[in-house]
């Protein structure tokens, strides 16, 4: 049973038939990649990008995403495999606290990492893990609506081509917020 893979927080709801195929698909990769053993994920969640496409966003504990870095491009390439129809994105399951008021006194200040902007920029860091984010734009429209430009290493242009648009869809269902991907027309640093 590939029910072992799956570690969610104790409030949280049963795990949906997702969550079992995508947790069935890595007992079955621990053969192929033993350093599977001692990981699990937090949950998957199937985002439709639009044109019949979709994604699998997988989540694993913040403490096991170290592990899955290691693996990560192989794991990648093998669940798209197993997955034909669907991109997989790995991302780590973060916590959100709310801001202090004077109505909720904690005996602790907020950490920096649970902070609202500090999560979101650690999903993007996640999302396209393998390549390094070497600039942001934020841009401001007149309407008031704002937009995110975030550029990746050119370097990975071939490999990650394909995906900027899932990027873009699957960021702006995990946080509401719009960006855009870019690679850099010329090859300087920002």
């Amino acid at each position: 049973m590939a029910s072992h893979k799956i570690q969610k927080a104790k409030d949280a709801s049963a795990a949906d038939e997702i969550e079992l195929s995508v947790a069935q698909a890595l007992v079955d990769l621990e053969s192929n990649i033993p350093e599977l053993r001692p990981l699990a994920i937090s949950g998957a969640k199937e985002v439709e990008l639009g044109a019949g496409k979709k994604a699998l966003v997988i989540f694993v504990p913040v403490p096991m995403l170290a592990g899955f870095r290691k693996v990560q491009q192989k794991l990648t390439r093998e669940l798209e495999k197993k997955f034909s129809d669907r991109h997989v994105i790995i991302v780590a399951q973060r916590r959100i606290l709310a801001v202090p008021s004077r109505r909720t006194q904690s005996k602790q200040p907020r950490p920096r990492s649970r902070t609202l902007t500090a999560v979101h920029n650690a999903i993007l860091d996640d999302m396209v893990f393998p390549t390094e984010i070497v600039g942001k734009r934020l841009r401001q429209k007149v309407d008031g609506s704002k937009q995110l430009k975030v550029f990746l290493d050119a370097k990975d242009a071939t490999s990650l081509e394909y995906k900027l648009d899932t990027f873009s869809a699957v960021y702006k269902k995990l946080t509401g917020k719009a960006v855009v991907f870019e690679f850099p027309a010329n090859a300087e640093v920002f």
